[in-house]
Formats: C-alpha cells, sequence, structure tokens
C-alpha cells in the first residue's frame, strides 16, 4: 500500500522550506566560482543518458534534505510496489505494470495469478508476424497491391506516444512506406489525411482500447466510409482495417477480422501504454528489431530505476529537482527543449503524461492537498524557441526550469549545422545561469562607443539577472535504445513525483465530466434533443451556432 501521508507533515519539507531561506541570496555564479568539485557530485551516467543538473539552485544539503523527502514519502516502496505488480493504482483497482512490457529478460510475472510475461511475449509475437507479412508483401491490399501507407487512428495515449517516437525515428524509417496520425475529431485532420492516399494500398489501425472513444471512432468510421465509397467493399475491410483494442464485440461488428485485433491489459494505463501493442503503428514505420530496442532502452532505465539508490537515481533525481522548484520556490511551470528537430513532438509528449497523471487537488487520503501538484509542462525544440519564448526564459519574471536534451552525435552528416545546434544549447544553459551585470553591460555599451547618457538609457534593459535553473540530459545518439531510455527517465520522474505529492498518478478521472456534457450537447447542437438546462452563456453558444447554422 502506498503512503497516504501529505508530504507537508514530514520533518524533511519543514526542514526544505527553511533551507530555501537560506539560499534565496545565493546566485548559481557564486556556487561554481566556490565550488570546482560542483560539476563531478551533480552528475549522473546511464548507458544512453548523461544527465548535469549542476547548474541548478541546489547544495548538497538541499539534495541530503530532498533524499529524506523522498524516504519520508515512502519513495523506494512506492517503486517496490509497483515492480512487484501491487495494485497502486488504488481508484480502479489496478496494477500499474507498463514496466513489464519491455523486461525481456523475464521467464514469468504474475498478476492475479495470470503469468503477465507469457501473455506480454504472445501479443509481441503477434505484432511480429503481422508485420513480416505487410514487410514482405505477403499481407496485400484488396486489389493485391502492397501496402504503402499506415494510418493511426487514436487519440491520446493512443496517439501521442506513438506519434513522437515515430517522427524521432525518422531516419530509421522503412522505404516506400509512410505512417500517418489521425487524432483530432475534427474532420479536418482525418480529411486532409486521406486527401492523396490510394485505398487500395491503405491499411488502418484503430486504436482505442474500448473501441467506443468518441473522437477515434468518429474518425475511424469516416475512415471506412472514404474506403467503401473509393472502391472497397465489406468484404475487404479486413485487408485494410487493424485493431488494437480489448472489444472483440464491436471490432467484428466494424469489420474487422477478430485475428487481427491486437489487445493489451488494464494494467497499462493509456498514457504509458507506447510499449504495448499502440505501438504497432511504430513498428509498421520503423520495423520490429527497431521496437525491440526501444522496448530495451526502457529496460535499462527501468532497471536502474528499480536497483539504484535514491540519491544517484536519475529519474528521483530530475523528480525531486521539480518539487524543489515547484512547492519551494513557487514555480508553476517547467519547460523541455529537445534541441533536434526529431524530438518535436516530445514536449507534447511529456505534457500529456506529466499533466494527466500529477494534475490532481486529491490526495490519495481522500482529502484536498494545501500545496501545488502538477507542473505546468510546456516547450519546444532548439533552436526555433530561441526566436520564440526565451526572451521570457532570460528576463521575466517567473522561475522556470528548464530541462535541455542534447544529441551528441547527428544522424546526418551536416556536422557544421550540428556544431551550431549544439553549441547554441550548451550557451543558453549558462547563459541562463550567469546572466550579465550592470558592470558588464556598461562596459560592452562603452566599448561600442555610446555616449554616457545613451549608456545610463540603455543598461536597465540589458540586464540579465541570471541565476535561472537547467538541467541538461545528453544523448549519446537518437537511436531506438536511446529514445527508450529517455521515455522511460522522464515515465518514472513523473511516477515519483506523484508518490511524494501523495495523488494517484495513474487515473484521469478530470477527462470525463466534458467528454459526458459534450454527448448531450452535441444532441442538442443536432436537434435530435431539446435544449436542455445550461448556464447563460453555454446556452447563448448553442443557440449562436444554430443561428449561424441555419444561415450557412
Amino acid at each position: 500500500m502506498l503512503n497516504k501521508q501529505s508530504p507537508k507533515d514530514t520533518k524533511a519539507w519543514k526542514q526544505l522550506a527553511e533551507h530555501k531561506k537560506e539560499l534565496e541570496g545565493s546566485h548559481l555564479r557564486e556556487m561554481f566560482q566556490d565550488d570546482p568539485h560542483r560539476v563531478e557530485r551533480f552528475t549522473l551516467e546511464t548507458n544512453e543518458l548523461f544527465l548535469d543538473y549542476s547548474k541548478n539552485l541546489i547544495t548538497n544539503k538541499t539534495i541530503g534534505l530532498l533524499v529524506d523527502l523522498a524516504e519520508e514519502m515512502g519513495v523506494s516502496e512506492g517503486i517496490k510496489g509497483m515492480f512487484s505488480g501491487e495494485k497502486i493504482n488504488e481508484t480502479e483497482g489496478r496494477a500499474v505494470l507498463h514496466v513489464a512490457l519491455r523486461d525481456r529478460s523475464q521467464s514469468h510475472r504474475l498478476v492475479d495469478g495470470v503469468d503477465v510475461a507469457k501473455e506480454v511475449q504472445a501479443v509481441l509475437d503477434r505484432m511480429q508476424s503481422f508485420a513480416n507479412k505487410i514487410e514482405s508483401g505477403n499481407w496485400k491490399g484488396y486489389t493485391g497491391k502492397k501496402i504503402r501507407d499506415v494510418v493511426n487512428i487514436g487519440i491520446g495515449g493512443s496517439d501521442l506516444g506513438v506519434l513522437m517516437v515515430t517522427k524521432a525515428l525518422t531516419p530509421y524509417h522503412i522505404k516506400d512506406r509512410t505512417v500517418h496520425f489521425v487524432s483530432n475529431v475534427d474532420g479536418a485532420h482525418i480529411k486532409q489525411t486521406l486527401e492523396g492516399l490510394n485505398p487500395e494500398t491503405t491499411l488502418f489501425i484503430i486504436a482505442s482500447k474500448s473501441f467506443t472513444t468518441l473522437e477515434t471512432m468518429s474518425n475511424a468510421h469516416s475512415a471506412r466510409r472514404w474506403f467503401l465509397s473509393n472502391g472497397g467493399s465489406e468484404n475487404d475491410i479486413r485487408k485494410h482495417f487493424v485493431a488494437v483494442s480489448t472489444n472483440q464485440q464491436l471490432v467484428t461488428q466494424f469489420g474487422i477480422d477478430e485475428v487481427n485485433m491486437f489487445g493489451f491489459w488494464d494494467w497499462v494505463g493509456g498514457r504509458y501504454s507506447l510499449s504495448s501493442a499502440v505501438g504497432l503503428s511504430v513498428i509498421l514505420a520503423v520495423g520490429y528489431d527497431r521496437f525491440l530496442e526501444l522496448l530495451e532502452g526502457m529496460h535499462l532505465i527501468d532497471s536502474h530505476f528499480a536497483a539504484t539508490p535514491i540519491a544517484t537515481n536519475m529519474p528521483v533525481i530530475l523528480a525531486l529537482l521539480g518539487i524543489w522548484y515547484g512547492n519551494f520556490w513557487g514555480a508553476e511551470t517547467e519547460a523541455v527543449l529537445p534541441y533536434a528537430q526529431n524530438l518535436e513532438y516530445l514536449p507534447a509528449y511529456l505534457q500529456q503524461a506529466s499533466m494527466e497523471s500529477n494534475g490532481k487537488s486529491m490526495g490519495r487520503d481522500g482529502e484536498l492537498v494545501d500545496y501545488q501538484t502538477g507542473a505546468i509542462l510546456w516547450g519546444g525544440q532548439g533552436t526555433n524557441s530561441q526566436h520564440s519564448f526565451f526572451q521570457l526564459l532570460h528576463q521575466g519574471t517567473q522561475l522556470i526550469p528548464c530541462d535541455f536534451i542534447i544529441v551528441a552525435n547527428p544522424d546526418h552528416e551536416l556536422e557544421g549545422h550540428h556544431r551550431i545546434l549544439v553549441a547554441n544549447a550548451i550557451a543558453q544553459t549558462e547563459a541562463l545561469m550567469i546572466g550579465k551585470t550592470e558592470q558588464q553591460v556598461r562596459s560592452e555599451l562603452e566599448k561600442k562607443g555610446h555616449t554616457p547618457a545613451t549608456i545610463d538609457r540603455l543598461t536597465p534593459f540589458r540586464i540579465f539577472a541570471g541565476n535561472r535553473p537547467s538541467n541538461s540530459i545528453m544523448i549519446r545518439k537518437l537511436t531506438p535504445r536511446a529514445l527508450g531510455s529517455l521515455i522511460a527517465l522522464y515515465e518514472h520522474k513523473i511516477f515519483v513525483q506523484g508518490l511524494i505529492w501523495n495523488v494517484y498518478s495513474f487515473d484521469q478521472f478530470g477527462v470525463e465530466l466534458g467528454k459526458v456534457l459534450a454527448k448531450s450537447i452535441e444532441e442538442e447542437l443536432a436537434n435530435i434533443s431539446e435544449v436542455g438546462s445550461h448556464d447563460n452563456s453555454t446556452l447563448a453558444l448553442i443557440e449562436q451556432y444554430k443561428v449561424w447554422q441555419e444561415k450557412e
């Protein structure tokens, strides 16, 4: 059972609050000047990742107290509980075992008396067999042509992860095959994706565990109608549609052969389902062997997370730093900044993973929390972001901790471009840390020949306070293995933060209310039902929609 006490009741929390006061007048410039061994103490390395967290507002005492907080909140026990298959998702009565999906060394793993290791391997084997049929051409479309385009239709955990990974692994894509992703219920998404596709050579993956998800099934039925109106028949649907689902009845009603339904389990949360059958689109994009490398990279961090003491545990350290800034320094957001074009979807993927997991105000004890949980996560890829929102990072009024993700070896031959990219990433971490003093600004302006009056006028605007924290996560090369490690690193960071904040990280009841209301409003917009009781604003919006619809 998970610890259910408030973190504010721990001794370490109170000590951290006092310790923060001690550091309020400190500056990272001086911390580095005073301690030549700072970097050695505040770096960690695994097979694929190097973490430099020395540019943070921390001392040895800070880390010691944060580790104490983790221990008091039962982080070590929570980690053991997850890996052993305890039902730590107590609100839904489920185990949380996405780590079992990538542990290929296991001979067996029991959950409720069932050997899930065998089930996991059985699904992987089916995915491999299916991918081999597509690759060899043994699986053909209804006119005998080879599949050239794959369209993954899902949303949330059935879309963001596979979209991010497929884009990240662009250099590994199988030739003469393109994988597309449709998620938004906005008809523009499915319509624009289908334009230019040939139904004879297109395969659809419908990813919905229940096969009832509104957005996914709306898009799935639109794809079905498109297929049937462009030459395909009802009997041909099973050659062009497969499902990632557990609802066999609805899958077969749709026209998909049950042998082409790939299932997963209730102990796999949607936003942690990338390494399950949901990853089928990744396999079709980069191949089964590359997918296994992705799983191996995840497992490397899983093993590190499960076996490494808290003080040197990479996911735990990242989690604790987030706690430090969010709960003691008042930071409400954190930025993820991948300096890699192919990681452009990583911030959005992590945004869902973090904010859907820990965006909770109810503690595990059933009481409202009185402290901040669930940081607002956002970001964008460098160097584009430098010409977008970095002004706020450097001179804005808010403290925004940043994770800079740097790839050491590029997947292209344009070395000059890559050096510029990496130089910018490293320079930004240094600039955020050291800033620029008034004396430096005045000296620069004097060298440019400005008059004393101009110098006095311009100086205040060119001062950078610095002292803005960041982590640097360096990846050896953006391979499937390294990407898997990066994903698992953040997964476990999020889990640890949920443990310390005393919230259940693996449910998401907050997404349901809007869906329920949307169903009734949809019927009212379509005149299927009378407009019900709503607030005046909602009634006005419904009425305005109907007025403008009638004018069209």
